[in-house]
């Protein structure tokens, strides 16, 4: 298990390269404790800052290869105070943590889902050990799957669930090793398939394993990717595009 005290809570309306702008929360029941961060870094937000009602929908399936707006994403910092580094550059979504023990989770705010299909392409462009996933069912009430594969060759599926503000503890469904994991900064693929009481495993395009969720009784929720770092930084995590589907079992 590890406990995660959550930094900040940014929504994410337009990224101009090199740049990350943060806004009002989109889940106004996140009331997360204070956090000291440089205003130079995480600017105060203002009222021409929030998510204003658009003509558009925000889609519910989609592919996102980041070289337009990030309209409706919301990241959370976890472990530490360090303030993570989030931008658009090249048409990547990077995360890039300059400290030990932090997480960093970008999710897609405004839909909920119960069935669904997440797939992301992603680099890590620092070497650094790290942890790189996907999230589907994420809710702050009941908790979220969360399926990450490492620079070691290792992988795991985990169920998290807040016990209090800004504290979550994870409880471990799967940890093994996996030869389709690549060493190394190759681009490398993850997606999972939530649906109904099994979650579908993919690394590199191959299905290579699945888990029954029946237990936890978590049924919709949001999606989403992250990162993080262990002993080792920087981590920079660059996601080449991210895909939200409808799921189809094998």
């Amino acid at each position: 298990m590890k406990k995660l005290l959550i930094g900040c809570l940014i929504l994410i309306t337009a990224c101009q390269p090199a740049t990350a702008t943060p806004v009002a929360p989109l889940f106004p029941t996140a009331t997360l404790p204070p956090t000291p961060v440089h205003a130079t870094v995480t600017p105060e937000p203002t009222a021409s800052q929030t998510l204003e009602p658009t003509s558009t929908p925000l889609p519910r399936v989609f592919t996102n290869e980041f070289d337009a707006s990030l309209a409706g994403w919301v990241i959370l910092q976890a472990g530490n105070d360090s303030v993570p580094n989030v931008t658009t550059e090249n048409s990547s979504l990077i995360l890039q943590m300059d400290s030990l023990h932090t997480w960093v989770y970008a999710l897609y705010g405004p839909q909920d889902y119960t069935n669904v299909r997440v797939d992301a392409s992603f680099e890590n462009r620092a070497g650094s050990p790290s942890s790189i996933g996907v999230i589907c069912r994420y809710s702050e009430e009941k908790g979220w799957f969360e399926f990450n594969i490492s620079t070691d060759g290792t992988y795991n599926v985990l169920y998290g669930k807040w016990l209090t503000v800004g504290i979550a503890d994870y409880l471990p469904i799967l940890a093994d090793e996996s030869e389709y994991i690549q060493p190394g900064v190759t681009s490398q693929e993850i997606g999972m398939i939530c649906e109904d009481n099994t979650l579908w495993l993919y690394i590199n395009g191959k299905l290579f394993r699945k888990a029954d969720v029946t237990r936890y009784e978590v049924t919709e929720g949001k999606v989403g990717i992250t990162a993080s770092s262990f002993e080792n930084f920087p981590v920079i995590a660059a996601f080449d595009w991210v895909k939200v589907g409808e799921a189809s079992s094998p």
